[in-house]
């Protein structure tokens, strides 16, 4: 970006007072014919409102201009001797990218979404990146492989940077996380022998399958049989399943139920094998569940490549937030190479409209969603919940770690420079089964458990 664009950015990004950043107030947004809601748009929107500032350095002869001829006109005359979308891309970029030429792994399910789509969809390219997502077996390989540097970064698990870098499980390594791909998106699913088992109380000796130890599914599991009366570790079986193996082992009597992304819940439904409990957001709505990684080296070696990573991701995720998209996200992430699975399954995943096993049909337009901001008060929740079941031993500085792992800052520098609007904070409080969480007092929330690893 020139010194002069990134002067011209810099004035606007303390001003998000609207979607462009370019206004006081969500009014004066909504009356100036240039404002913009689309990234591209509001980055050609800002240089040619840069160009008529130029043109016409008075303000009332600026808007008279504006109000005579109205937004597109003035747009086409000014294009006509201002190569408008010339500068909005150099605009747009910071420096080259260091590689552009990168490889992402993932797991084939429906909280990979944003990293799957930005491939067909054309996301990464449009920031100047050629990106090849690689579908991968299971966690531990994903996990093994971003280590390794065969990818540059990665679909993980929530849970999952924070484990490499205090080494659990793990040679111990710094990984960071710059968006969270989905929120909410998993379920509970039990056998359709179990459909008159639903108390959970009842479930002492099943045995379930988790995708991973460090993981959402493992944590919110172990929380929603212990609010039951359950011990996770004494009362039933927990073992780890890679989410493609599910279904087939659910089949085969292998396991009871899983809490699985709700792909792998709706492939067991429509299979005719399970039927859905309950969906995560039930216990928790609004919790996280994958998130987007990459280590602190390639971060420190390819700054810029990791950037626009970030922003591939980040636009991807706002594009896959809106309901209109997700039928035609459905379409594009069906295919052997990305998830495998029916349209038709995957649709009822992403609108919410979807059987549930037991002959109805239910609704929940927030089943899934996605929100890229990588909130530090959950790093924190998750930090207590690795604690309560012996995964941490010893002290932990829950802050220093949320902090150095989950990267808020940066998520809010990338989205005010695509004119979002993110938190002004990077923590807050929420309610998981009706207890309050206090980020500030995680060692009052983990001592207040009746059920926990001593």
């Amino acid at each position: 970006m020139t010194k002069s664009g990134a002067g011209y950015f810099d004035r606007f990004k303390s001003r998000l007072a609207c979607e462009c950043g370019r206004h006081a107030s969500r009014v004066e947004h909504e009356a100036d014919p240039l404002s913009a809601t689309g990234t591209e748009e509001i980055y050609e929107s800002l240089v040619a409102s840069a160009v008529t500032r130029a043109i016409f350095p008075e303000a009332n002869a600026r808007r008279a201009f504006l109000k005579s001829v109205g937004a597109s006109t003035a747009m086409a005359a000014i294009a006509q001797f201002f190569p408008i979308k010339t500068a909005t891309e150099v605009f747009a970029a910071g420096g080259p990218p260091e590689k552009r030429d990168l490889k992402v792994g993932f797991i084939p399910i429906t909280c990979a979404t944003p990293i799957i789509m930005a491939a067909p969809l054309g996301f990464y390219s449009k920031h100047g990146l050629n990106v090849d997502v690689v579908k991968t077996a299971g966690w531990a390989v994903v996990r093994d492989k971003t280590i390794n540097k065969e990818y540059d970064a990665a679909h993980m698990l929530a849970p999952m940077p924070i484990a490499i870098s205090l080494g659990l499980g793990a040679q111990a390594l710094p990984f960071c996380v710059p968006a969270i791909e989905n929120i909410n998106g998993q379920g509970i699913t039990l056998a359709i022998k179990h459909k008159d088992r639903r108390d959970p109380k009842e479930w002492k000796g099943m045995k379930f399958a988790i995708p991973f130890d460090y993981s959402m599914h493992n944590y919110l599991l172990r929380y929603y049989l212990a609010e039951h009366g359950i011990d996770p570790d004494t009362d039933v079986q927990l073992r780890s399943v890679p989410p493609p193996e599910m279904v087939a082992n659910l089949r085969a009597d292998n396991i009871d139920g899983f809490l699985a992304p709700d792909n792998i819940c709706q492939r067991a439904i429509y299979d005719g094998v399970g039927f859905m409990h309950i969906l995560s957001k039930e216990i928790w709505d609004g919790h996280p569940c994958c998130s987007f990684a990459a280590s602190r080296d390639f971060i420190t070696n390819s700054p810029n490549s990791f950037a626009a990573l970030t922003r591939s991701i980040i636009d991807a995720t706002i594009y896959a937030s809106k309901a209109e998209n997700r039928k035609q996200i459905a379409e594009v992430i069906a295919p052997p190479n990305y998830i495998n699975a029916p349209v038709s399954v995957l649709e009822q995943v992403l609108t919410g409209t979807y059987a549930d096993g037991l002959g109805g049909i239910k609704t929940d337009a927030k089943r899934v969603d996605f929100d890229p901001f990588p909130w530090q008060s959950f790093a924190v929740w998750m930090l207590t919940q690795m604690k309560r079941w012996g995964q941490i031993k010893g002290d932990v500085d829950y802050k220093q770690v949320a902090e150095q792992v989950y990267l808020a800052t940066d998520a809010q520098k990338v989205m005010t420079e695509m004119g979002l609007m993110p938190p002004k904070t990077s923590y807050k409080s929420f309610s998981v089964m009706g207890k309050m969480f206090d980020p500030d007092k995680p060692e009052e929330y983990l001592k207040s458990f009746k059920i926990r690893k001593t």
